[in-house]
């Protein structure tokens, strides 16, 4: 009965060890910088031209990617891809109706 005793007290020790080693590796993983969050170059401002009198529906952000979804005045859709880092135009995609 002894040794189960010893043997419950040790287990219980190594589990409250465990979870604090287990807290202190994500706390630390979450203070270190990401490779996509960088303070060191300063954000440069930017004018992105969207057709005249188109309205932004939508906005969804990838990796270093934004992509708007435009409705433009006639009601056809155009989705705008540009470059989160330079703010660059990298493309337009029209969006069609099948006939």
């Amino acid at each position: 009965m002894r040794a189960l005793k010893i043997l419950v007290v040790v287990m219980g020790v190594m589990i409250v060890v465990g979870f604090a080693v287990l807290v202190a590796g994500i706390a630390s993983k979450m203070s270190r910088d990401r490779p996509g969050a960088s303070n060191e170059r300063p954000f440069a401002p930017t004018a992105v031209d969207i057709p005249r009198g188109a309205r932004i529906e939508a906005m969804t952000a990838g990796s270093n990617r934004l992509i708007l979804d435009l409705v433009l005045p006639d009601g056809e859709r155009q989705l705008l891809v540009l470059d989160l880092a330079t703010g660059a135009r990298l493309g337009t995609i029209e969006l069609r109706t099948a006939p």
